[in-house]
């Protein structure tokens, strides 16, 4: 009889347990998504002077989940993305800080879970490197950048955030139709649950930069 008591109250407790967590992933998931959503509503439903404001508020929640959630990689992607979004808003002096605080958020998200967001970590390191300028400015690197990127499209091909990233870069290099080939898989990319924010500000960016390449560069893409 003890033994049944025993086996029914350790039931019982491990229940609780399991029960407990589940509600600590849970609120963790929504704060997290809270988070993606103030960078959304920045990035894609903001004029330009007000952004500033909106993702200074955003950051503040990303470090306050970060905080709150520190076993979690995904409030240091968020924290990472929304100061590298603010310090393109701002430019000035201090955006090369907030572009390495961005990276270092990374690098420290990458050690809790490398796949977190399916490759954010190192489509938006893949960005950085991409963007920042070089030594003896700055920590850009092409060569690496591309190593971010692929990497980021090894984990999941059809992301619509690595594909568009990843045709940025190619821009930037001057290889239209390469470019021209990753904007048109974020554009065929899957709908992300619970980011359709996210999604159609990036389809529409992906959509701006693929007329763009067929305006300007239309031969490159023609003999490809």
């Amino acid at each position: 009889m003890k033994n049944a008591i025993f086996i029914l109250a350790t039931g019982i407790a491990c229940a609780a347990s399991w029960l407990s967590l589940a509600r600590a992933d849970a609120d963790a998931d929504a704060t997290i998504a809270e988070v993606g959503h103030r960078w959304a509503a920045a990035t894609y439903a903001t004029p330009d002077d007000r952004k500033v404001a909106v993702y200074e508020d955003a950051l503040a929640d990303a470090e306050r989940a970060a905080q709150q959630f520190p076993a979690r990689a995904e409030p240091k992607v968020w924290e990472a993305i929304v100061l590298a979004s603010l310090a393109h808003a701002q430019g000035g002096l201090g955006a090369l800080g907030k572009a390495k605080r961005s990276r270092d958020l990374l690098l420290e998200a990458e050690k809790i879970d490398a796949n977190a967001m399916d490759g954010s970590i190192y489509a938006t390191l893949g960005s950085l490197y991409g963007k920042v300028p070089g030594w003896p400015i700055g920590f850009g690197d092409k060569k690496k950048a591309r190593e971010y990127l692929d990497k980021a499209i090894a984990i999941d091909p059809a992301s619509i955030d690595s594909n568009y990233f990843y045709a940025d870069f190619l821009v930037d290099q001057g290889d239209y139709a390469s470019a021209a080939g990753y904007l048109k898989r974020a554009l065929d990319a899957p709908g992300r649950p619970g980011r359709d924010d996210a999604d159609a500000g990036r389809r529409a960016e992906a959509r701006t930069m693929l007329s763009m390449l067929h305006e300007k560069h239309a031969a490159a893409l023609a003999a490809n």
